[in-house]
């Protein structure tokens, strides 16, 4: 039997067929959002570019104008997402019927987002960023939660004789007190959240005359 001689152009493999698995539109935003959310976390609003975010999401730039219009627009939907997913954070947390319990499970919950989601606070909380977002910024976070202590703390001083006119003034120093806190302890990140917890229900609670040496928390244990 003759051999067939070897063809001197030997035949190439064919390339495999390609895997990879086109995004749907609503993907693709999703994929934006997240990397513009990080990316204004680690450099800020000015600090960052839509070539940037298009070179991370290994696209053209005309993708990232085409789902936002451009980096106003993204930096205005991260910030709207990260103030809602606060909001709802903190409202669903206000579960507790006693005063002094709800002010542990709001200052529980700042700090469990905080712990959580360390972008998203650094994108609210960032100085330099302008006020792009339809739902504000960490502060309108922060006098909306007021606004429902407020109606707390009324109730509770018409109950002690109190002025319940001053609820108001008293809602903004407690929760300006927590987010202030919070904002040292993300870079501090010590003690633990429970103790930070502890600590500031330990002086709005019981006021600088009367502090507790050794704080501990009603609704989750000290650790």
């Amino acid at each position: 039997m003759t051999e067939e001689p070897e063809s001197p152009h030997p035949r190439r493999a064919r390339p495999a067929p390609s895997t990879r698995v086109r995004m749907s539109a609503a993907q693709r935003r999703e994929q934006l959002i997240t990397i513009g959310r990080q990316l204004f976390a680690e450099r800020g609003y000015d600090g960052t570019s839509v070539e940037e975010v298009a070179a991370r999401s290994k696209v053209s730039k005309p993708v990232v104008y085409e789902h936002f219009g451009g980096k106003e627009g993204l930096y205005a939907v991260v910030v709207d997402r990260e103030v809602r997913a606060l909001l709802e954070r903190i409202t669903a947390a206000l579960t507790a019927g006693d005063p002094r319990e709800l002010l542990e499970q709001a200052a529980l919950a700042l700090l469990d987002y905080i712990e959580a989601e360390p972008h998203g606070f650094q994108v609210l909380t960032a100085r330099q960023a302008p006020v792009l977002a339809p739902a504000g910024t960490f502060s309108t976070v922060m006098n909306d939660v007021a606004h429902q202590v407020e109606h707390i703390l009324g109730a509770e001083f018409r109950v002690r004789d109190l002025d319940p006119k001053l609820a108001e003034l008293y809602s903004q120093a407690l929760v300006g007190m927590v987010a202030l806190v919070g904002q040292w302890w993300r870079e501090a990140r010590k003690p633990k959240k429970e103790t930070v917890a502890a600590h500031l229900v330990n002086l709005a609670w019981n006021g600088l005359s009367h502090l507790e040496a050794r704080p501990g928390l009603i609704t989750r244990k000290t650790r």
